[in-house]
């Protein structure tokens, strides 16, 4: 039986799924969440902790494989190629993270496939592109961090380079995959063509430098870690409270002058040494330990609700059970409800998207392995004693 679709938004584009570890399904975790008909390929073996290091029951295959039908196929067996590529034919999308010589080897690259479907539109991600000097390195999130640079200004100054907390250059080169996707979808209504769509988890995190990049390509300005403060704007970063911490962003003139009326320290505001921008930003740890006396003398909760009140950005820094508990999150309603069948009730993070007539949500939890194979099969034509052979055979 068919899943429930996720949304009506892409409920009319087939996607082929090839992906593995982080990078491919999070593209096709876009797809699938606004309810194109996502069929994830995977190997037909009873050991499935393969996928991401860990099994299906894992919170991290949980999140990320939601929403999907599952077809088990040997694409090292002929009869495995020879399903694949009967379902490539009429597919709208296939987004595969091999290395890049797998899919010449199988026989299934975007060359290949697109000779009879020439509508196809065909996503590569990779950890260094398709082509070029490193083309065969095996790409990790953390080895792009460093190589893209974002280590290197992420952390305290002369404490060595830091990864951040999430897979970021993962993350990243999966939502930009399932953006060239869409543009390549949208223009296939012009042109009627599909076309082969690529990115990388490097590309990705030189993209993500953002304007820590254009100080480099525009001024020759290396950017440096600066820790919690920001780079450029003060008094921006962590500030010790009576209880904790909060976020501050005092960013500009207006926002300075309401922030030392809010701390009633009018004397600062007064003081020649941080009189504008680049004053306060050259005398940033005098500034940040002036403001810390005062910070400390209440408790976070307080200064937020008197930030606030004064508008001035703020805020407290919630550990991951105290951001589901916030009220705001929870009015989002980004916690989505699902019954998986490995662990029943639960809840995975829905999308950040909030669409008017066309929203998503999580329809349906992970399928199990080959959950989808008869309907997969019977739909572009097998019998069922052909399923029968297949099974048989271990194609699927």
């Amino acid at each position: 039986m068919a899943i429930e679709r996720a949304s009506t938004a892409l409920s009319r584009f087939k996607v082929l799924d090839l992906t593995r570890v982080r990078s491919g399904p999070t593209c096709v975790r876009q797809l699938a969440d606004w309810g194109a008909d996502v069929i994830k390929i995977e190997m037909p073996v009873s050991d499935d902790a393969g996928a991401l290091g860990g099994p299906r029951s894992g919170s991290d295959f949980q999140n990320l494989h939601r929403n999907k039908r599952s077809l088990t196929l040997d694409l090292k067996q002929p009869d495995g190629i020879a399903i694949f590529k009967k379902l490539a034919k009429d597919a709208d999308v296939i987004v595969e993270n091999f290395r890049p010589d797998v899919k010449k080897r199988l026989g299934i690259d975007y060359e290949t496939l697109s000779v009879d479907n020439p509508k196809l539109v065909y996503a590569s991600i990779s950890g260094f592109g398709q082509d070029g000097p490193y083309r065969d390195r095996p790409g990790f999130d953390q080895i792009a961090q460093g190589m893209g640079g974002l280590m290197s200004i992420t952390g305290k100054p002369g404490e060595g380079p830091m990864r951040v907390g999430i897979p970021i250059a993962d993350l990243t080169a999966g939502i930009f995959a399932s953006q060239a996707i869409m543009i390549a979808l949208l223009e296939r209504e012009v042109s009627g063509k599909g076309q082969w769509v690529q990115t990388s988890l490097l590309q990705a995190q030189v993209f993500m430098l953002d304007f820590q990049a254009s100080r480099w390509l525009m001024d020759q300005d290396v950017p440096k870690q600066a820790g919690n403060n920001h780079p450029t704007s003060i008094p921006t970063g962590v500030f010790t409270t009576s209880d904790g911490y909060m976020n501050l962003a005092v960013a500009g003139q207006e926002i300075w002058m309401r922030f030392c009326k809010a701390i009633e320290r009018m004397d600062i505001a007064e003081n020649p040494n941080y009189a504008d921008g680049k004053l306060r930003s050259k005398n940033r740890d005098a500034l940040n330990a002036e403001i810390e006396e005062v910070t400390r003398t209440r408790p976070t909760a307080e200064w937020v609700d008197r930030f606030n009140a004064a508008g001035v950005p703020c805020g407290e820094i919630n550990t991951i059970d105290q951001v589901f508990a916030n009220p705001q999150v929870q009015h989002l309603g980004i916690a989505q409800p699902v019954n998986s069948h490995e662990r029943g009730a639960s809840h995975l993070v829905g999308q950040p998207i909030i669409m008017s007539r066309t929203p998503s949500r999580i329809a349906s939890p992970p399928p199990t392995a080959g959950e989808h194979n008869d309907e997969v099969l019977r739909d572009i034509g097998y019998s069922d004693d052909d399923i029968a052979r297949l099974r048989a055979d271990g194609v699927i």
